[in-house]
């Protein structure tokens, strides 16, 4: 399935790289060996600016954060390790003991099924929050940060969680 996203993506790009190259090439220009030479520049696709809404790389940055979520979220990520993970991890440890502490946490893991980026640093999560492979909460919305050239849960995410489970920690 990711390899399948992953071709898409791919896929997607390619066209977008490719779309200025093919029109550049259409029949609405004079015919060749008429005399007629051009005086526009070669198109440069690899000086073209990121897109303001996202990161420079979006297929990486949605690999990242695919990644990094599903290691938060799983049961054999130490804790030092998902303190590097979340926005803020340092100040939100207790939120994340909190988080960490509770039964179901155990069980408890992430499949991303979505990314749409809202800035350079910012993107929007859709995610599956699975217990013991089963579907808690089906397309659960959240959001990702880029901190430290890190892709990290957002502490906002992490703390609509906890507020889910009937916990109130301070810090959220």
């Amino acid at each position: 399935m990711l390899l399948r996203r992953r071709a898409t993506a791919l896929a997607a790009t390619a066209v977008l790289l490719l779309t200025p190259a093919v029109a550049a090439c259409s029949d609405d220009g004079p015919a060749p060996g008429n005399g007629v030479t051009s005086t526009l520049p070669p198109v440069r696709t690899s000086t073209t600016p990121p897109p303001a809404d996202g990161p420079a790389d979006p297929a990486a940055a949605k690999a990242e954060i695919t990644r990094n979520w599903a290691a938060f979220f799983a049961a054999d990520t130490p804790a030092a390790e998902r303190v590097k993970l979340l926005e803020n991890g340092e100040e939100m440890r207790e939120v994340l003991a909190a988080f960490a502490g509770n039964p179901q946490a155990a069980a408890t893991t992430a499949k991303v099924t979505g990314v749409t980026f809202t800035s350079a640093s910012g993107a929007d999560v859709t995610y599956d929050l699975l217990v013991g492979g089963n579907p808690l909460l089906p397309d659960s919305r959240g959001t990702s940060v880029l901190q430290e050239d890190t892709w990290k849960v957002s502490a906002k995410t992490l703390c609509g969680l906890v507020k889910l489970s009937g916990v109130t920690v301070e810090g959220c």
